[in-house]
Protein backbone atom coordinates (compact mmCIF):
# COMPACT_ATOMS: atom_id res chain seq x y z
CA UNK A 1 0.00 0.00 0.00
CA UNK A 2 1.42 3.37 -0.95
CA UNK A 3 1.70 5.84 1.44
CA UNK A 4 -2.37 7.03 0.82
CA UNK A 5 -4.48 6.25 -1.06
CA UNK A 6 -8.39 7.55 -1.92
CA UNK A 7 -11.19 5.37 -0.38
CA UNK A 8 -14.98 5.53 -0.69
CA UNK A 9 -15.49 8.11 2.72
CA UNK A 10 -12.02 9.91 1.81
CA UNK A 11 -8.17 8.13 2.38
CA UNK A 12 -6.59 5.73 4.24
CA UNK A 13 -3.16 6.28 4.91
CA UNK A 14 -0.36 4.25 6.38
CA UNK A 15 1.82 5.66 9.05
CA UNK A 16 5.30 4.15 10.90
CA UNK A 17 4.99 5.08 14.74
CA UNK A 18 8.27 5.72 16.82
CA UNK A 19 6.83 6.44 20.28
CA UNK A 20 8.47 7.90 22.98
CA UNK A 21 9.66 10.79 20.68
CA UNK A 22 10.55 13.97 22.47
CA UNK A 23 7.95 15.53 20.64
CA UNK A 24 4.75 14.70 18.40
CA UNK A 25 5.32 15.26 14.93
CA UNK A 26 3.98 13.69 11.32
CA UNK A 27 6.01 13.88 8.04
CA UNK A 28 7.31 12.00 5.38
CA UNK A 29 8.56 8.51 5.75
CA UNK A 30 8.90 5.84 3.22
CA UNK A 31 6.80 5.40 -0.28
CA UNK A 32 4.84 2.87 1.77
CA UNK A 33 4.19 5.41 4.89
CA UNK A 34 4.33 8.49 6.87
CA UNK A 35 6.50 8.91 9.84
CA UNK A 36 5.10 9.68 13.22
CA UNK A 37 7.00 10.09 16.15
CA UNK A 38 5.05 10.30 19.09
CA UNK A 39 6.08 11.50 22.90
CA UNK A 40 3.65 8.74 24.09
CA UNK A 41 4.45 5.52 25.38
CA UNK A 42 3.50 2.17 23.44
CA UNK A 43 1.53 1.41 26.82
CA UNK A 44 -2.20 0.72 27.33
CA UNK A 45 -3.16 2.49 24.33
CA UNK A 46 -1.53 5.81 24.80
CA UNK A 47 0.01 6.04 21.63
CA UNK A 48 -3.00 5.44 20.07
CA UNK A 49 -4.91 7.66 21.35
CA UNK A 50 -2.46 10.22 20.69
CA UNK A 51 -2.09 9.55 17.09
CA UNK A 52 -5.33 10.33 16.07
CA UNK A 53 -5.57 13.75 17.09
CA UNK A 54 -2.17 14.35 15.77
CA UNK A 55 -3.66 12.90 12.29
CA UNK A 56 -6.62 15.20 12.59
CA UNK A 57 -4.89 18.27 13.14
CA UNK A 58 -2.52 17.74 10.45
CA UNK A 59 -5.67 17.39 8.40
CA UNK A 60 -7.84 19.76 9.07
CA UNK A 61 -10.52 17.18 10.61
CA UNK A 62 -12.51 17.01 13.53
CA UNK A 63 -11.00 13.66 15.91
CA UNK A 64 -14.10 11.67 15.18
CA UNK A 65 -13.37 11.81 11.36
CA UNK A 66 -10.43 9.68 12.10
CA UNK A 67 -10.30 6.02 12.86
CA UNK A 68 -7.54 3.75 12.85
CA UNK A 69 -8.42 0.39 11.19
CA UNK A 70 -5.43 -1.53 11.48
CA UNK A 71 -2.35 -2.18 13.63
CA UNK A 72 -3.70 -1.49 16.98
CA UNK A 73 -0.59 -2.71 18.74
CA UNK A 74 1.50 -2.87 15.53
CA UNK A 75 4.01 -0.10 14.76
CA UNK A 76 2.77 0.29 11.00
CA UNK A 77 -0.87 1.62 11.50
CA UNK A 78 -3.49 2.30 8.73
CA UNK A 79 -6.00 5.02 9.69
CA UNK A 80 -9.13 6.12 7.57
CA UNK A 81 -9.73 9.71 7.50
CA UNK A 82 -13.47 10.64 6.58
CA UNK A 83 -13.58 13.85 4.51
CA UNK A 84 -13.01 15.31 1.18
CA UNK A 85 -11.09 12.69 -0.80
CA UNK A 86 -8.96 15.16 -3.30
CA UNK A 87 -9.08 17.84 -0.41
CA UNK A 88 -7.10 15.27 1.83
CA UNK A 89 -5.30 13.80 -0.43
CA UNK A 90 -3.93 17.74 -1.09
CA UNK A 91 -3.44 17.79 2.82
CA UNK A 92 -1.29 14.23 2.16
CA UNK A 93 1.15 15.35 -1.15
CA UNK A 94 1.76 19.07 0.76
CA UNK A 95 2.72 17.02 4.05
CA UNK A 96 4.78 14.30 2.48
CA UNK A 97 6.20 16.36 -0.78
CA UNK A 98 5.70 16.29 -4.51
CA UNK A 99 7.87 13.54 -4.75
CA UNK A 100 4.88 10.95 -3.95
CA UNK A 101 2.90 9.44 -6.73
CA UNK A 102 -0.26 8.82 -4.20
Amino acid sequence: MPAWRPSATGLEIAVRVTPRASRDALGPGTEEHFAVRLAAPPVEGAANAALVPLVAKAFGVPRRDVTLIAGETSRLKRLSIAGDGAALEQIARSLYGEAHDG
